[in-house]
């Protein structure tokens, strides 16, 4: 059975994710709305570009943007709407 709307193939393209109502945020144990994406790559083992995505809410987009500059992975902070921030 499938779910409307998803497609794996879309879901493994590394690509932005698009805003959808049941967004949450990543950090570990939150369940807030993400309104942010941040966009990253772990240069050891993906293409240069190549992103993986991570959701986040306005109380954790600082938290975890800077885990990710921390060890070299992040690239961008966008709303999740797609608009740079």
């Amino acid at each position: 059975m499938s779910t409307p709307g998803f497609n794996i193939f879309d879901s493994l393209s590394g690509a932005p994710q698009q805003a959808a109502e049941s967004t949450v945020c990543s950090r570990k144990g939150c369940r807030e709305a993400a309104e942010w994406q941040l966009l990253w790559n772990n240069p050891r083992i993906h293409t240069p570009e190549r992103r993986k995505a991570w959701a986040a809410c306005a109380a954790h987009v600082d938290w975890l943007q800077d885990y990710l500059q921390v060890r070299g992975l992040w690239k961008e902070t966008i709303t999740l709407a797609g608009g740079a921030s």
